[in-house]
């Protein structure tokens, strides 16, 4: 596991809330999503904290590109991140991530040894099947997870739109917000009204406004 890379909002406290977010299955914590989205984030008042599971930041030494292993096979570095983020800030702490990141957030939110502190987790493209699989559902960290989940969602995303969601009910822990015109990166087509710093910018609003009421 990497050292955590923090984007920091310009007026920041030891007491404001904190994201702890993990990245994809295949893009880096640098990624141009990444970057963007803690950007957002910052700017609405939430300090990001970054880091890389090991096998994503052993490219950075050898350039191989390796596939991740499976997802409950990575809580242990995730709590190990966690733990560093708890020990360097003294607010609320929301888990979550892109993607795969963000499934491993909810696993790991339904340890029963998960610190209060942690408030809730945020799932940005929740990958609810694999791609071109509808009906290979990946429901249960959703139904076990220990805190108030927010997936922020691309409506044509290949990991679940809102056709594939339209009769699916979820735990009433979870709320979900769709992004216009998105694909799995919340990006909408060129020819669409919506934009992609757009829909970076609400979902980051949106997940402010999450840390504000898990905390309550």
């Amino acid at each position: 596991m990497t050292d955590l890379l923090w984007t920091l909002p310009d007026v920041d406290a030891p007491d404001a809330p904190t994201l702890l977010l993990a990245h994809g299955a295949g893009a880096a914590m640098d990624s141009g999503f990444m970057n963007r989205f803690a950007g957002h984030a910052a700017k609405n008042g939430l300090a990001v904290a970054r880091f890389e599971f090991t096998y994503m930041a052993r490219r950075r030494v050898d350039g191989r590109k390796r596939p991740p292993p499976r997802a409950d096979k990575l809580i242990g570095e995730f709590q190990t991140a966690l733990q560093s983020v708890l020990e360097q800030r003294k607010g609320p702490v929301l888990v979550g991530g892109k993607s795969m990141g963000g499934r491993v957030a909810a696993m790991l939110s339904s340890a029963a040894s998960l610190p209060k502190r942690v408030t809730g987790v945020v799932c940005l493209g929740y990958p609810f099947h694999p791609q071109g699989k509808p009906d290979d559902w990946r429901l249960q960290p959703l139904e076990e997870a220990g805190r108030p989940v927010l997936i922020a969602q691309g409506d044509r995303d290949g990991f679940g739109n809102t056709a594939d969601l339209e009769t699916l009910t979820l735990p009433e822990s979870v709320k979900l917000m769709w992004l216009e015109d998105g694909n799995h990166d919340l990006a909408p087509r060129g020819a669409s009204p919506a934009t992609w710093d757009g829909n970076l910018a609400a979902a980051a609003r949106a997940t402010a406004e999450f840390a504000s009421v898990a905390d309550g």
